[in-house]
């Protein structure tokens, strides 16, 4: 990825002094259109009875509407831009250029019979879909041609898979396309509902049409681009698409693993059981009502709830409704959970290093979200960790 070539000048934000805005985020992403060429990772496969329309044949798109300033463009001493929302500071981008690579080390598949394969859970992906190909072939779970080679292995993606980075839409299509074909091989690949699924479903079904965001009048609109909307993404955005992104569970549990986008409690408001929290969060969608839907989208864009004082009382609250001996979850970066952050000019070499999933409140959580669009690293991780 080249993400810190062409970077332009130094952006100081409102609320963040250490970050630089990408040119994507400044700059309307051009659509795809019609004979783009796929992937260079992916190569061309036959159209399946269910799969997702081709890119290229999806008709030109309408002209967009101007598109708001990221909020890693808000200089200090500005007012927020019209459409504010509680989520205008949801962690900006910072420059790959600023920050150390890290090398993973794999850890060793263990063998196993039949039934139930080996365990792995991915956090974050937010569009990078190379850096998730990578991560995926390192861990033997896909090819060299990108498909599934892991057989009766588990794989669970904890949501998060489009905006910031530049290939969401490729990312899901990449994710659909794995779960079938890890089901035909008698595992699976499945995937939980994070915060900007919300954030994209609601953009797309509801567009500037006001909420109540509590904090004056909001739209799904505004809050998608100042959090990372990609115009690409949305110009190919299709109704299959659509479709599974709102049939995703919000919670799930594997061997003894309670599986979940946000580090917050607020799961705890949809269901005193797993079944119920994923039958209220469908129904929400199902009903497809604009207010219901931001407050949704609001309660899991919160965060941090493990990581201060009472944090380990919190993860236990949520262990003891739904059980599961740890949560795994995603949404907050690590280097934001150690209070590390990458400086503009990469002083004295440092910078959000990761070297794998975080491990805190009492060790009760597992922090799996590498940071990737910080020069972080998109983290595929096999658990029950060794640690």
């Amino acid at each position: 990825m080249t993400q810190g070539a062409g970077q332009e000048p130094v952006v100081r934000t409102a609320t963040l002094r250490d970050f630089r805005v990408p040119p994507y985020a400044q700059t309307p992403v051009p659509p795809q259109t019609a004979g783009a060429v796929p992937h260079p990772s992916l190569p061309p496969r036959a159209p399946e009875p269910h799969a997702p329309t081709p890119y290229a044949s999806v008709p030109p798109p309408a002209a967009a509407p101007p598109q708001l300033p990221h909020p890693g463009n808000v200089a200090v001493g500005d007012e927020p831009p019209e459409g504010y929302t509680p989520t205008e500071r949801d962690l900006p981008v910072i420059n790959r250029g600023d920050t150390v690579q890290v090398q993973a080390v794999p850890e060793p598949r263990p063998v196993t019979g039949e039934g139930l394969g080996p365990l792995f859970v991915v956090g974050d992906v937010h569009g990078y879909l190379d850096e998730l190909l990578a991560a995926l072939a390192e861990q033997g779970l896909i090819d060299a041609d990108a498909n599934w080679a892991a057989g009766n292995a588990r794989l669970w993606f904890l949501g998060d898979f489009t905006d910031r980075g530049p290939d969401g839409i490729g990312v899901i299509d990449l994710v659909m396309r794995l779960s079938a074909e890890a089901a035909a091989a008698g595992g699976y690949c499945k995937a939980l509902m994070g915060n900007h699924e919300l954030l994209l479903i609601g953009a797309k079904r509801f567009s500037d049409t006001p909420v109540n965001s509590g904090a004056g009048t909001a739209t799904f609109q505004a809050a998608w681009l100042l959090n990372g909307g990609q115009k690409s993404d949305m110009d190919r955005l299709q109704d299959v698409h659509l479709q599974w992104m709102s049939r995703l569970d919000a919670v799930v549990e594997e061997d003894g693993h309670l599986l979940m986008h946000s580090d917050t409690t607020a799961y705890l408001d949809y269901g005193s059981t797993i079944e119920d929290v994923n039958d209220t969060v469908h129904a929400i969608l199902t009903r497809n009502d604009a207010d219901e839907c931001w407050d949704l989208f609001r309660k899991l864009t919160k965060r941090f709830a493990f990581r201060d004082e009472g944090g380990a009382e919190a993860v236990r609250e949520l262990m003891t409704t739904y059980g599961g001996q740890r949560v795994v979850h995603g949404h907050s970066p690590i280097p934001y959970l150690l209070g590390e952050v990458g400086t503009e000019d990469g002083e004295n070499g440092s910078g959000p290093v990761v070297n794998g999933p975080h491990v805190y409140a009492d060790g009760l959580a597992i922090a799996m979200d590498g940071g990737v669009t910080m020069a972080g690293k998109l983290l595929v991780v096999q658990l029950p960790l060794h640690d």
